[in-house]
Formats: structure tokens, C-alpha cells, sequence
């Protein structure tokens, strides 16, 4: 159980598919030279958020996995001797499409894959047109460098998605992530979104005894509809160990390379004194899987 250095890489991104990959081997290098032995990149980092638009021909912008982007990055896994966490846009089948997780292992090989399970469908997230929810459940990727528990921004509001991930063993909880403001409202309200935002992610490594990562992209993407202000992504990617603890944060404007050394051994010792998974009511929850209780 020894120390873990993480990479968390935010970058902007480009109509430029090759600039946007580019950008993010930059930041796996950066990242690796400075002691990381596990990357992770924010949600849909090949592309522009597309989602805050209905088109069809988005989908032109998907590939297969395996496939050219998992290839590339899978040839840098095995170079750098580093565990990667990518996330692309998943043609699966004709018309069948996932906002998908890839976890690439340090010998350039594919550990697993997570199909993002709660799909929004926000104006300026529009991601039900795009996504078909998951069907792989809640279940942690085992690595050379421990079983990660990825999910997929929306799922970061849900403590059932992170529950189920603790419970099914993972050692860390990861959240690629594409959010923003809406430009035209007050700070005050912006304020209020990313407290929540880190607030309920930090809950989660509380509630379960773990470090979480959580990499947002930065900059601002317009809608090119116009039927919105565009979205100002907020960046301030971080990593929070098992009590909620802030180990590193990144900035809400600049591109970023991220460090941070994650202990395992704390979330064993935090658990011992805070054994909220030996008090659960197990007995007592069968509501939770009901829409709403009348």
C-alpha cells in the first residue's frame, strides 16, 4: 500500500481534434516526469463539449473502441509505464453511441471501460441526444496501480453511483468531467454551482473512506446554435482524500497539469474510525430503488 501519484491533466479544448489529442500526450509527459503513475483526463477531451447542441452530424466525431484514440494512447501507456484514464465518444453499433470511460494499463492494453449511467438533458447539456445510458454498472477497473472506481460527470451528483463503487471494492473514485457556468449568470450564483460541485464530491469521499479525483476541462466553448450564452468551463480539478481533504486544485481559468500523492493506507485507517460501511441499514433501504415514495 504504498503512496500513489496522480496526474490530473485540464486543459481547453479546440474544434481541433488533433490539437485537442496533442494537448493532452503534452500534459501525459508533463504529468509522468514529475512522478505520476496515474492520468487522468477530463470527460470528452478530443473534442468540443457538442453536446450543447443537437446535430447530427456530431456523431460523425465517434469512433470504436479499441480505435485510433485508444491506439494513440495506448502507445504512450506503454512508453511512460503509466495507468491512463481517457474518455472518448463510443460508436458502439450504428445509431448506438456511449459516453465512455477507457482505462489504458502500463503495458499499452485496454483494463476496462465504464459507460457513463446518468445521462443529462440540460439546455446546454443536451446529452441524451448523443448518449444511450450505460450498461456495464457501477463496477471498479482493476489496475497494476489498484481498482479504480471511474464514473462520468453527471453521475458525480448521485451518492448511489459512488456507493456502489465502495461497495464493490475500488481503492479510488475518478470523475472525468466537462462543466461550466452559464455566462450570463451572476457570480453570485456561479459561486453557488461550484461550491455544490465540490461539495457533493467531497461528500462522496467522505462517505465512503476514499480519495477522489475529479478533472474538469477549462475555457470557454460557444454554442454554436446560439441558442445560449456558451458555457464557461470552470476547471478547479482536484483530488480530496477520505476525510474530504483537499490534497491539490487547480486554478478556474489556466491550463494545468495537476499533482498529488494519495495514501492508500489512509482510507483503511480512516474506515476503522468512521465505519459508516459496517453501520449501514441494509435492511432498511429497499425504497432506494423506487422512483419516489408516495
Amino acid at each position: 500500500m504504498q503512496p500513489l501519484t496522480v496526474g490530473l491533466i485540464q486543459q481547453s479544448c479546440s474544434v481541433n481534434r488533433e490539437a485537442n489529442i496533442k494537448k493532452s500526450l503534452d500534459g501525459i509527459r508533463s504529468a509522468t516526469a514529475q512522478g505520476a503513475k496515474l492520468i487522468v483526463l477530463s470527460e470528452l477531451h478530443a473534442t468540443l463539449y457538442f453536446c450543447q447542441q443537437e446535430s447530427i452530424d456530431a456523431f460523425d466525431g465517434a469512433e470504436k473502441i479499441p480505435g485510433p484514440a485508444t491506439e494513440r494512447f495506448s502507445e504512450i501507456a506503454k512508453e511512460l509505464g503509466v495507468v491512463l484514464v481517457l474518455s472518448l465518444f463510443e460508436r458502439r453499433a450504428p445509431g448506438l453511441y456511449h459516453n465512455t470511460a477507457v482505462v489504458i494499463e502500463q503495458d499499452g492494453s485496454i483494463a476496462g471501460r465504464y459507460r457513463k449511467m446518468h445521462i443529462p438533458d440540460d439546455p446546454g447539456y443536451y446529452e441524451k441526444f448523443y448518449f444511450t445510458p450505460g450498461d456495464l454498472g457501477f463496477l471498479p477497473i482493476q489496475t497494476s496501480v489498484g481498482k479504480l472506481g471511474v464514473l462520468i460527470c453527471w453521475d458525480q451528483w448521485y451518492p448511489e453511483a459512488a456507493r456502489l463503487m465502495a461497495l464493490a471494492g475500488a481503492d479510488l473514485l475518478i470523475y472525468p468531467t466537462a462543466i461550466g457556468w452559464d455566462p450570463q449568470d451572476p457570480a453570485d450564483e456561479q459561486k453557488r454551482q461550484h461550491d455544490a460541485w465540490l461539495t457533493i464530491q467531497r461528500s462522496h469521499a467522505v462517505a465512503n473512506g476514499l480519495a477522489l479525483i475529479s478533472v474538469n476541462r477549462v475555457g470557454f466553448e460557444a454554442d454554436i446554435s446560439a441558442r445560449t450564452a456558451g458555457a464557461l468551463f470552470w476547471g478547479s480539478s482536484f483530488v480530496a482524500g477520505p476525510q474530504g481533504e483537499i490534497l491539490t486544485q487547480g486554478s478556474h481559468e489556466n491550463e494545468e497539469v495537476l499533482i498529488a500523492a494519495i495514501d492508500p493506507a489512509r482510507s483503511e485507517q480512516v474506515r476503522r474510525i468512521w465505519p459508516f460501511l459496517r453501520d449501514r441499514r441494509i435492511d432498511a433501504y429497499a425504497d432506494l430503488c423506487k422512483r419516489y415514495r408516495d
